[in-house]
Protein backbone atom coordinates (compact mmCIF):
# COMPACT_ATOMS: atom_id res chain seq x y z
CA UNK A 1 0.00 0.00 0.00
CA UNK A 2 1.01 3.55 -0.85
CA UNK A 3 0.20 6.65 1.12
CA UNK A 4 -0.23 9.78 -0.97
CA UNK A 5 -0.47 13.57 0.96
CA UNK A 6 -2.03 16.10 -0.22
CA UNK A 7 -0.61 19.43 1.45
CA UNK A 8 -0.06 23.14 1.79
CA UNK A 9 -0.30 25.48 4.62
CA UNK A 10 -2.66 27.18 2.43
CA UNK A 11 -6.44 27.34 2.15
CA UNK A 12 -8.57 27.94 -0.55
CA UNK A 13 -5.74 25.25 -2.85
CA UNK A 14 -8.43 22.83 -3.79
CA UNK A 15 -6.41 20.17 -2.03
CA UNK A 16 -9.57 18.30 -1.25
CA UNK A 17 -11.28 18.49 -4.50
CA UNK A 18 -7.98 17.61 -6.53
CA UNK A 19 -7.36 14.72 -3.58
CA UNK A 20 -11.02 13.64 -4.66
CA UNK A 21 -10.62 13.05 -8.32
CA UNK A 22 -7.18 11.61 -8.18
CA UNK A 23 -8.87 8.69 -5.70
CA UNK A 24 -11.47 8.54 -8.19
CA UNK A 25 -9.18 8.44 -11.27
CA UNK A 26 -6.95 5.64 -9.51
CA UNK A 27 -9.79 3.47 -8.73
CA UNK A 28 -10.73 4.10 -12.46
CA UNK A 29 -7.40 2.40 -13.50
CA UNK A 30 -7.96 -0.46 -11.65
CA UNK A 31 -6.43 0.38 -7.84
CA UNK A 32 -8.74 -0.82 -4.26
CA UNK A 33 -8.18 3.09 -3.06
CA UNK A 34 -9.88 4.85 0.36
CA UNK A 35 -9.17 8.56 1.42
CA UNK A 36 -8.43 9.65 4.91
CA UNK A 37 -9.60 13.34 6.06
CA UNK A 38 -7.88 14.98 8.53
CA UNK A 39 -9.38 18.65 7.68
CA UNK A 40 -12.91 19.86 10.06
CA UNK A 41 -13.83 21.68 6.85
CA UNK A 42 -15.03 18.15 5.91
CA UNK A 43 -15.37 18.42 2.13
CA UNK A 44 -14.36 14.73 1.85
CA UNK A 45 -16.95 13.16 4.02
CA UNK A 46 -19.60 15.78 2.50
CA UNK A 47 -18.92 14.54 -1.20
CA UNK A 48 -19.03 11.07 0.04
CA UNK A 49 -22.44 11.52 1.38
CA UNK A 50 -23.95 12.63 -1.60
CA UNK A 51 -21.91 9.87 -3.25
CA UNK A 52 -23.99 6.85 -4.60
CA UNK A 53 -21.30 4.66 -5.28
CA UNK A 54 -19.95 2.51 -2.24
CA UNK A 55 -15.92 3.38 -2.95
CA UNK A 56 -13.40 4.67 -2.31
CA UNK A 57 -14.15 4.49 1.33
CA UNK A 58 -13.57 7.39 3.23
CA UNK A 59 -12.54 8.04 6.94
CA UNK A 60 -12.06 10.88 9.15
CA UNK A 61 -9.33 10.95 11.37
CA UNK A 62 -7.74 12.90 13.84
CA UNK A 63 -3.59 13.60 14.14
CA UNK A 64 -3.28 11.25 17.14
CA UNK A 65 -5.55 8.60 15.22
CA UNK A 66 -3.50 8.29 11.87
CA UNK A 67 -0.57 5.78 12.84
CA UNK A 68 -2.98 3.04 13.81
CA UNK A 69 -5.12 3.93 11.27
CA UNK A 70 -2.32 3.34 8.39
CA UNK A 71 -0.99 0.22 10.18
CA UNK A 72 -4.20 -1.37 9.67
CA UNK A 73 -4.48 -0.17 6.15
CA UNK A 74 -1.22 -1.78 5.45
CA UNK A 75 -2.83 -5.10 6.48
CA UNK A 76 -5.77 -4.53 4.11
CA UNK A 77 -6.40 -5.33 0.26
CA UNK A 78 -5.82 -1.10 -0.39
CA UNK A 79 -3.64 -0.47 -3.17
CA UNK A 80 -3.45 3.35 -2.08
CA UNK A 81 -4.30 5.60 0.83
CA UNK A 82 -4.95 9.53 -0.22
CA UNK A 83 -4.89 11.78 3.07
CA UNK A 84 -6.39 15.00 2.56
CA UNK A 85 -4.59 17.88 5.28
CA UNK A 86 -6.05 20.90 6.51
CA UNK A 87 -4.90 24.23 5.23
CA UNK A 88 -3.18 25.45 8.30
CA UNK A 89 -0.09 24.52 10.00
CA UNK A 90 -1.10 21.59 12.36
CA UNK A 91 -0.15 18.65 13.82
CA UNK A 92 -2.38 16.91 11.32
CA UNK A 93 -0.58 17.96 7.86
CA UNK A 94 2.73 16.99 10.29
CA UNK A 95 1.53 13.17 11.04
CA UNK A 96 0.16 12.80 7.21
CA UNK A 97 3.42 14.09 5.58
CA UNK A 98 5.19 11.70 8.23
CA UNK A 99 2.91 8.54 6.54
CA UNK A 100 3.40 9.58 3.13
CA UNK A 101 4.86 8.11 0.15
CA UNK A 102 4.52 10.71 -1.41
CA UNK A 103 3.74 14.55 -1.04
CA UNK A 104 2.28 16.49 -3.62
CA UNK A 105 1.69 20.11 -3.11
CA UNK A 106 -0.70 21.89 -5.18
CA UNK A 107 -0.09 25.79 -6.05
CA UNK A 108 -2.18 27.90 -7.30
CA UNK A 109 -0.42 30.42 -9.55
CA UNK A 110 -0.71 33.73 -7.17
CA UNK A 111 1.82 35.21 -5.50
CA UNK A 112 -0.24 34.44 -2.30
CA UNK A 113 0.15 30.57 -3.19
CA UNK A 114 3.53 30.72 -4.19
CA UNK A 115 4.65 32.12 -0.48
CA UNK A 116 2.50 30.21 1.58
CA UNK A 117 4.17 26.61 0.39
CA UNK A 118 7.24 27.27 2.02
CA UNK A 119 6.49 25.97 5.21
CA UNK A 120 5.33 22.83 3.69
CA UNK A 121 8.59 22.04 1.89
CA UNK A 122 10.26 23.20 5.11
CA UNK A 123 8.64 20.05 6.79
CA UNK A 124 8.38 17.43 4.19
CA UNK A 125 12.50 18.03 3.80
CA UNK A 126 12.81 17.69 7.66
CA UNK A 127 11.24 14.77 7.63
CA UNK A 128 12.76 13.30 3.62
CA UNK A 129 9.96 13.00 1.73
CA UNK A 130 9.45 12.70 -2.02
CA UNK A 131 7.13 15.41 -3.33
CA UNK A 132 5.74 16.60 -6.60
CA UNK A 133 3.96 20.37 -6.98
CA UNK A 134 0.30 20.62 -8.69
CA UNK A 135 -0.09 23.88 -10.18
CA UNK A 136 -3.78 23.65 -9.99
CA UNK A 137 -6.85 25.68 -10.43
CA UNK A 138 -5.49 27.58 -12.84
CA UNK A 139 -6.65 30.04 -15.97
CA UNK A 140 -6.46 28.24 -19.12
CA UNK A 141 -3.96 30.82 -20.94
CA UNK A 142 -1.99 33.30 -18.44
CA UNK A 143 1.72 34.58 -18.04
CA UNK A 144 1.21 33.70 -14.49
CA UNK A 145 1.04 29.68 -15.10
CA UNK A 146 4.43 29.97 -17.39
CA UNK A 147 6.23 32.06 -14.48
CA UNK A 148 4.50 30.03 -11.51
CA UNK A 149 5.77 26.59 -13.64
CA UNK A 150 9.88 28.00 -14.11
CA UNK A 151 9.96 28.73 -10.53
CA UNK A 152 8.41 25.78 -9.13
CA UNK A 153 10.39 23.49 -11.41
CA UNK A 154 13.43 25.34 -9.31
CA UNK A 155 12.37 23.62 -6.42
CA UNK A 156 10.91 20.35 -7.01
CA UNK A 157 9.24 18.10 -9.56
CA UNK A 158 6.62 19.56 -11.47
CA UNK A 159 3.89 17.38 -13.95
CA UNK A 160 3.58 18.10 -17.53
CA UNK A 161 0.02 18.75 -17.06
CA UNK A 162 -1.89 21.60 -14.95
CA UNK A 163 -5.70 21.20 -13.26
CA UNK A 164 -7.58 24.38 -14.71
CA UNK A 165 -10.11 25.73 -12.99
CA UNK A 166 -13.14 24.63 -15.01
CA UNK A 167 -16.98 24.12 -13.58
CA UNK A 168 -16.44 20.68 -13.87
CA UNK A 169 -15.25 20.21 -10.58
CA UNK A 170 -17.29 22.09 -8.61
CA UNK A 171 -20.24 20.42 -10.23
CA UNK A 172 -18.62 16.96 -9.82
CA UNK A 173 -18.15 17.76 -6.09
CA UNK A 174 -21.65 18.63 -5.94
CA UNK A 175 -22.68 15.50 -7.20
CA UNK A 176 -20.81 13.20 -5.30
CA UNK A 177 -18.73 12.54 -8.66
CA UNK A 178 -14.97 12.09 -9.47
CA UNK A 179 -15.05 14.82 -12.16
CA UNK A 180 -13.73 11.69 -15.01
CA UNK A 181 -17.12 10.27 -13.62
CA UNK A 182 -18.68 13.45 -14.15
CA UNK A 183 -18.07 14.27 -17.02
CA UNK A 184 -15.45 11.57 -18.70
CA UNK A 185 -15.08 13.22 -21.89
CA UNK A 186 -14.64 16.79 -20.67
CA UNK A 187 -11.04 18.43 -20.68
CA UNK A 188 -10.94 18.34 -16.91
CA UNK A 189 -11.75 14.43 -16.49
CA UNK A 190 -8.64 14.03 -19.05
CA UNK A 191 -6.20 16.54 -17.13
CA UNK A 192 -7.12 14.23 -14.16
CA UNK A 193 -6.22 11.36 -15.69
CA UNK A 194 -3.16 13.07 -17.09
CA UNK A 195 -1.90 13.76 -13.56
CA UNK A 196 -2.96 10.29 -11.98
CA UNK A 197 -0.85 8.10 -15.30
CA UNK A 198 2.00 10.84 -14.59
CA UNK A 199 2.20 9.71 -10.80
CA UNK A 200 1.58 6.43 -11.63
CA UNK A 201 4.43 5.90 -14.36
CA UNK A 202 7.11 7.79 -11.73
CA UNK A 203 5.60 5.66 -8.57
CA UNK A 204 9.29 4.44 -7.63
CA UNK A 205 10.88 7.48 -7.38
CA UNK A 206 12.77 7.51 -10.38
CA UNK A 207 11.59 10.88 -10.95
CA UNK A 208 10.25 11.97 -8.41
CA UNK A 209 12.20 14.12 -5.39
CA UNK A 210 13.52 13.35 -2.70
CA UNK A 211 13.69 15.73 -0.08
CA UNK A 212 17.21 15.41 1.83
Amino acid sequence: MKAITFVTQKGGSGKSTLCISMAVAAQEAGHSVCILEMDRQATVSDWAEHREAQSPEVAQVEASQLDDVMERLRASDFDFVFIDTPGVDSPGSLAAIRAADLCVIPCRPTPADLRAFRPTLAAIYRLEKRFAFVLNQTPPRSYRVRDAADGLAVLGILPDVNIVMRNDHQDALGMGQGVTEYNPTGQAAAEIRRLWAWVARRWQGVSLVQAA
